[in-house]
């Protein structure tokens, strides 16, 4: 059990590195600015808990294995199936690698939060031609994986605030901002690409809905 506990830990690492570390310096040396905006909105508004809710869940996603190495049990019915952990293991390989693609394929326009005052291009190609948040899924799926490999109740909580973040991200604060910013355009885009999943969610995007 210590070894997955030490396995999701250390994948953890390299997924916090290289999707926020690596990625803001590369975005700092093509574009001049790291992309970061930090969180949104007055404190205890939706978009604000959607950022305190994001950071949350990487503090969990790190303290789940460290939990584990420091004896907290499994959730029941998880116990040792070496299977569930497996799983886990190539589902965060394979979320990790997509978050990598997503970030990628969004260029300049990559950013962590949103800043209402600027604008960025609609990014509709590669995967968001099918998914319009496909770095929020993978990072979703990550999160996801690497809780099967520690199946405890603090890796779980911290899967679902990511979740929980993750929606109210999309839905309270980047929604209205890009159907504000690029108009009709934008409209067009959500009636072909889903929101998390390819062909679901897909609709015309009301600003403030």
């Amino acid at each position: 059990m210590s070894n997955w506990a030490w396995t999701a830990l250390a994948l953890f690492a390299v997924w916090a590195v290289t999707a926020f570390g690596i990625r803001a310096a590369v975005q700092r040396r093509r574009t001049g600015d790291a992309g970061f905006r930090g969180i949104s909105g007055r404190p205890g508004s939706a978009s604000w808990w959607a950022g305190v809710l994001f950071v949350l869940s990487l503090l969990g996603g790190a303290a789940a294995p460290a939990a584990a190495l420091a004896g907290m049990p499994t959730l029941p019915g998880a116990g040792d199936s070496t299977a569930l952990r497996w799983t886990g293991l190539a589902v965060a390989l394979a979320g990790m690698a997509a978050t990598l693609v997503a970030q990628s394929g969004m260029g300049s326009s990559w950013r962590v939060g949103v800043d209402a005052a600027e604008r960025t291009e609609l990014v509709t190609s590669g995967l968001f031609a099918y998914v319009r948040n496909p770095v929020f899924t993978a990072m979703t799926v990550t999160a996801a994986g690497l809780a099967l490999m520690v199946p405890n109740a603090l890796a779980v909580l911290a899967w679902l605030a990511l979740v929980l973040a993750v929606e109210l991200q999309v839905r309270v604060v980047e929604e209205p901002y890009l159907a504000r910013v690029h108009g009709p355009a934008y409209v067009g885009y959500t009636a072909r690409a889903g929101r998390f999943v390819p062909g679901v969610g897909r609709r015309a995007c009301i600003p403030g809905a």
